[in-house]
């Protein structure tokens, strides 16, 4: 059974095991008890308030669990956001499974999960088979780096946007091809063999690395085009943001697309790339939000950064979004989502760059602050200073 917590290396795994056991309920992995300690005040006849021991007060009437399920893309950072609630409140527990964009999208379409998250915007045609209503809000926003496996080559490798793209579609078939050779003078590139290492799941992440590769290149657009499954040419597929990593750290010679923070905090060594403007760019939480800053996001916080324009901007970044309802049929619940997106748009923030991605610009926090409101008419979500009781 996978785990609902997949840390992406053993550092941060060993100290997020220990937190998870002593916190957080494990009932959607089948097993375990919150051993966290609530006690519950009358306040008036029939209104009981959850007081969590050692930490802050918010009213859902008793425990209540979550369970979310989707993008790999923002999961490092979800599962640090969820634990830190609990820390907050304790009769709140959120579960969250790194199942791919795909995945999460099915589960919250039929309703089997609380609430589900994606790399790719979900299309109006897909918003209105959810029954109870979509409410899409972007919660952070990172990189998709084209990460290798070259002992030869440390640093400074540079890719243009023609020859990446011909890398993913078997073109060029080895490291020291001329083409390469000639974005890199001076570097050692060995004659060792290409191996691309692409999703094998329905994946977000997979969504907006080839609707960029679509932008850029005709023959891309016409011959593989772009979506959460594509074909792909050539290579071998893994499973998950964590697969990918994992493959190519196993695989010498392999290049493969990954979210920035799971290259980062694996060190993986990752290729500058070129922007739209000539320049080549290193993905860092910088470039990205040069990035961000040339898109502005419409009232239906959709926004899809194909290509984006400026002179610094690295030329494949995304936000990614929680999927939430607009109807809870249990009222505590329905709170319960609005307190979680209120700490992921204040508290949650601090944690971004920290762990690779970045930090939502202020105007966007508000827009999905407002939007994220409808939800409970007994929750104000406040962005400026949350309150410990709600």
């Amino acid at each position: 059974m996978r785990s609902c917590f997949n840390v992406i290396n053993s550092t941060r795994m060993a100290a997020k095991i220990s937190v998870v056991a002593l916190t957080l309920s494990l009932a959607a992995c089948g097993g375990g008890q919150q051993t966290s300690t609530t006690t519950t005040t009358e306040t008036a006849p029939g209104t009981a308030t959850t007081t969590a021991a050692g930490g802050g007060n918010l009213d859902l009437g008793g425990n209540v669990s979550l369970t979310g399920a989707g993008a790999s893309f923002p999961a490092p950072l979800y599962q640090r956001w969820f634990i830190d609630l609990n820390k907050k409140y304790p009769n709140l527990q959120v579960n969250y499974q790194s199942t791919g964009s795909g995945a999460g999208v099915e589960q919250f379409t039929a309703g089997t999960v609380d609430f589900a998250a994606s790399d790719v915007a979900m299309k109006d045609d897909e918003i209105q088979k959810v029954q109870r209503g979509a409410i899409l809000l972007p919660m952070t926003a990172g990189s998709i780096v084209l990460a290798y496996n070259l002992p030869e080559v440390e640093t400074g490798l540079k890719l243009p946007r023609q020859v990446y793209t011909d890398i993913l579609l078997g073109n060029i078939k080895t490291w020291n091809d001329p083409k390469i050779a000639a974005a890199n003078p001076g570097v050692n590139l060995p004659n060792t063999p290409i191996t691309v290492v692409y999703r094998s799941d329905g994946s977000g992440t997979t969504g907006v690395f080839t609707k960029h590769l679509s932008a850029i290149s005709p023959q891309w657009k016409s011959k593989i085009g772009e979506g959460k499954t594509v074909d792909w040419p050539a290579g071998v597929g893994a499973k998950g943001n964590e697969g990918v990593t994992a493959q190519i750290q196993q695989t010498q010679g392999a290049i493969g697309y990954v979210e920035y923070g799971y290259a980062k905090q694996n060190d993986m060594k990752f290729a500058a790339l070129e922007n739209k403007s000539g320049n080549y760019v290193v993905p860092s939480e910088e470039s990205a939000a040069q990035s961000l800053a040339a898109v502005t996001l419409p009232e239906n916080l959709r926004a899809f950064i194909e290509d984006p324009a400026g002179q610094d901007s690295y030329p494949i970044v995304t936000y990614t979004w929680l999927l939430a309802y607009k109807q809870y049929p249990e009222a505590a619940k329905a709170k319960a989502i609005e307190a979680m997106v209120e700490y992921g748009l204040t508290e949650g923030q601090k944690a971004s760059a920290e762990l690779g991605y970045v930090p939502l610009p202020q105007n966007v926090v508000q827009k999905v602050a407002a939007a994220a409101d409808a939800i409970s008419p007994d929750y104000k979500i406040s962005i400026a200073n949350p309150t410990a009781s709600k």
